[in-house]
């Protein structure tokens, strides 16, 4: 097998044993074990643990990254709500595509190091600018009303967090189609009314 392709193979499997049992419980011999090749060959790849682990963390936050960015508006949005409204339903997507890669991003997976938690915070500030700026001028283009739109970013991104670990932890109960429902009935719940 070339070596970019069993680097990746690697990192699969390391992202399988993470998902499936925590940060803990990552070691060469479990990657090994699960990606069905010897120490010696991950050894090989990577030098050890933490260099595996650094590529792993830095292709999971392209990953996550990219497809969240897939779903900003390349000009301001001239229906904010169906923006967001589309933004949830691209993320939930998203997260089903790929639940070993968002497991972590959304928390859900066990023991994760402060350097982990860091990127991912730091990756989330990110996102959260592009969604204050897009939910600013898509406000803006609509009228108003005018709300601060940096407090709002955090609201919709607690909001997408917490569908993610909803359709991962109970996906009969908590479907696509009824968040994305419910959260269309809060929105126009609260536009506002012309006379």
């Amino acid at each position: 097998m070339p070596i970019a392709q069993r680097r990746e193979h690697l990192l699969d499997a390391a992202l399988s044993v993470l998902a499936r049992e925590g940060y803990d419980k990552v070691s060469v011999g479990a990657i090994a074990s699960e990606a069905g090749v010897t120490r010696p060959v991950v050894y090989d790849a990577y030098g050890g643990l933490e260099p595996l682990l650094h590529a792993l963390l830095d292709r999971s936050q392209r990953r996550a990254l990219a497809s969240v960015l897939q779903l900003m508006p390349t000009e301001p949005p001239a229906d904010i709500d169906r923006w967001i409204l589309e933004a949830c339903v691209g993320l939930i997507k998203a997260i089903q595509e790929a639940p070993d890669v968002w497991r972590p991003v959304l928390g859900l997976t066990r023991d994760a190091p402060e350097m982990v938690r860091a990127r991912i915070e730091s990756t989330k500030d990110l996102i959260r600018g592009y969604v204050a700026d897009a939910l600013q001028t898509g406000l803006e283009r609509r009228g108003g009303p005018y709300l601060d739109t940096d407090v709002l970013a955090h609201l919709v991104m607690v909001t997408g967090e917490h569908f993610g670990r909803l359709i991962l932890d109970e996906p009969e109960k908590y479907t696509s189609e009824r968040l994305v429902a419910a959260l269309g009935d809060l929105l126009n719940a609260v536009q506002p009314r012309t006379s």
